[in-house]
């Protein structure tokens, strides 16, 4: 086995190869260092960086309001549109149960809890037509009926709730709708066609993953219509096994990594020679590795704009300390007698092989043999690409044999990760395939994610906030009434306020993230005990944040909000259904809310969002009547209010509080 950079330390071996002939100086006068971009980090990290309660910006998206966290009391009486993966529906045994049940409890769960269910999903005409359960939309209502054991109504025509009449809603029945894919607004994410989805509809799930890394309608337009948008079950568990890709809280760690186009996945690349302890190289991936240790390889065999790039992951290594490892030998096909197989040492390619009329088709028994000797120094294994080199093979005996290998490695609790649909189909009916492993059958959205890029059917779900605050290291008294300032800028307001109550606490909650880290660099050198700032989206994460506050919540002030709601990056600014019914629900008996603006509309936009949502909790204490008498009833001006008063112009305010 060829080897590189071969040393491995950890607390259950440390052991060292020596270096092929090729390596040491000689190649490092061909690379040049590069710095490894640290774009996707795990969350043990980050939480224990997290010094300004400031969710790092690379994977905040990552964080995302579940269904399991959503309040059950706030779906009875709701139209909740779920978004489905028709795939893991016809696909009840095997790799997808658990998934399956995942799926149809996300259903049930909504269904039981009150809400009025619809379903929606697309699937393509080639599973169309090898599954009889999808030819018609009546036939798949029928197959979802018998899975769910209720009444599923199927809906031809464009999905959109305002066709159906009052008294079919009123039933307690489960609606589907047509084939996404028969409306050409779904894949061109129509803005119209989102919106026609998302009529009527309150909630949102999204429960299909696989679909995270596209920009669909179904999953991504549509949120910008519901007032809450949430992960199903399913969809929550693939996340949190996606998120295990980039945890390396279990080491050693080696990727086994398969497949070709190095270029396009070259960031993703050396985004795991940044974290792991290893890395195997399979694949026509192998090639261009081999290359780059300056192996000479026939040049129909490695992709010549990507030697930079292999270079460059090839120093990584050597600078971690890691080893990289590529195939010692290749299943190799005869190109003028197609039945004729054997097996070369990787040497070969050196004396001529392609010009023999040979070529490689999969990695031979001396790999699988050495792959199979280093599995038990590992406690994570992340297999992603296939092993073979012929792709039109469904799957190759090398990859069979590995899945053997792996299957093995798990029942001796080492964490096996399974990427593709090779390793997926290698370790199925192995064994309890389900239940032993985390397995992505569509490798697209690992590979995405591992680049660094933001998965937008992620991206478009509501936010939660990741980390649970420790109230007693933030205020020294976590008893006392909480003032929370949702849009809290440049602190000033709140500083002031701490200053001149002492017996109350203060809690700024701002999405610019420079702001709440200069407040809270400020507040350290002030020793503040009764202040704190968090960097958040408070629309959708104002309930995770404080109810696990001790002590009560009296007082919420919003003030000065961006008042152009038309802007789509704007939307999450406004104050929506979900702020302020997580506000009417946490805010004690007679609390209050005070609302200010410097432009009317916006000022009474906020007071009927609240009026409205607030399902008669909340009444006007104090109000200016429209004509700016309402004076600000703590003493103390925001900074842009002291902008709006020192040009002479009026504020805008009202009291509400809560019965």
């Amino acid at each position: 086995m060829q080897v590189f950079g071969v040393q491995l330390s950890s607390a259950t071996s440390r052991w060292r190869e020596s270096c092929p002939p090729f390596g040491g100086q000689r190649l490092l006068c061909r690379v040049q260092c590069c710095e490894v971009p640290h774009s996707t980090r795990n969350l043990a990290h980050l939480q224990k960086e997290d010094k300004y309660s400031c969710v790092d910006r690379s994977t905040s998206y990552l964080h995302v309001q579940t269904l399991r966290n959503f309040p059950i009391d706030k779906l009875c009486g709701e139209v909740v549109l779920v978004r489905l993966d028709s795939v893991l529906l016809l696909n009840p045994l095997g790799s997808c149960n658990l998934s399956l049940k995942r799926t149809l409890s996300t259903i049930k769960y909504l269904h039981k809890a009150g809400g009025k269910v619809l379903l929606v999903t697309s699937w393509d005409p080639v599973l169309q037509s090898v599954n009889p359960v999808l030819k018609s939309t009546e036939s798949f209502a029928d197959y979802m009926s018998s899975l769910l054991q209720v009444n599923v109504i199927p809906m031809n025509g464009v999905p959109c709730l305002t066709s159906f009449k009052k008294e079919e809603l009123a039933q307690n029945d489960i609606i589907l709708f047509e084939n996404l894919l028969n409306f050409r607004g779904e894949n061109a994410n129509c803005n119209d066609f989102s919106q026609k989805l998302a009529s009527g509809v309150g909630i949102f799930v999204n429960d299909s993953f696989s679909l995270s890394h596209k920009i669909r309608a179904s999953t991504v337009g549509i949120t910008r219509f519901c007032y809450a948008s949430l992960a199903g079950f399913h969809f929550e568990e693939e996340l949190m096994q996606l998120l295990k890709t980039t945890d390396t809280t279990r080491r050693p760690y080696i990727a086994i990594i398969g497949g070709s186009n190095f270029l396009r996945k070259t960031p993703a690349l050396h985004l795991l020679a940044s974290q792991c302890d290893g890395l195997f190289f399979v694949g026509k991936l192998a090639f261009q590795i081999m290359n780059g240790l300056g192996i000479p390889v026939p040049s129909c065999l490695i992709e010549r704009n990507a030697t930079k790039e292999a270079l460059q992951l090839i120093q990584i290594a050597h600078n971690r300390n890691i080893p990289i490892y590529y195939p010692t030998d290749l299943q190799c096909l005869n190109n003028r007698n197609h039945e004729k197989l054997e097996i070369f040492n990787s040497d070969a390619l050196l004396s001529g092989l392609i010009s023999l009329g040979w070529r490689p088709v999969d990695i031979g028994p001396s790999t699988l043999e050495k792959i199979s000797s280093l599995m038990p120094s590992y406690k994570k294994i992340l297999w992603i690409g296939p092993t073979s080199y012929d792709l039109t093979k469904e799957i190759s005996v090398g990859e069979a044999q590995l899945g053997q290998i792996l299957d093995k490695a798990s029942q001796n609790s080492c964490d096996v990760i399974l990427v593709g649909s090779a390793a997926c189909k290698a370790v199925k009916g192995i064994s309890d395939f389900s239940s032993q492993y985390s397995a992505f059958e569509n490798g697209s959205i690992v590979w995405e994610f591992l680049k660094g890029r933001i998965l937008p059917g992620i991206a478009a779900l509501d936010k939660s906030y990741p980390y649970q605050i420790p109230w007693t290291d933030v205020f020294s008294d976590p008893e006392h009434p909480l003032f929370v300032d949702i849009g809290s800028g440049n602190g000033l307001f709140l500083f002031q306020m701490s200053r001149n109550w002492e017996g109350s606490n203060f809690l700024g909650l701002e999405m610019n993230e420079k702001l709440v880290t200069r407040c809270l660099q400020d507040l350290a050198s002030a020793e503040k005990r009764n202040l704190h700032f968090v960097s958040t989206n408070a629309t959708s994460t104002f309930r995770s944040i404080i109810s696990s506050y001790p002590g009560e919540l009296t007082m919420v002030t919003i003030q000065c909000p961006n008042p152009d709601f038309n802007k789509e990056q704007n939307r999450w600014r406004m104050v929506r259904r979900m702020l302020v019914e997580a506000v009417a629900d946490l805010l004690q008996i007679n609390g209050k809310i005070f609302l200010q603006s410097d432009v009317e509309s916006v000022l009474l936009g906020m007071k009927e969002q609240f009026i409205s949502h607030g399902k008669g909790r909340l009444v006007v204490d104090r109000d200016d009547g429209g004509h700016g008498r309402m004076e600000n009833p703590f003493g103390v001006a925001s900074d842009w209010e002291g902008h709006v008063l020192a040009r002479g112009d009026p504020m805008y305010r009202t009291m509400l509080r809560k019965v």
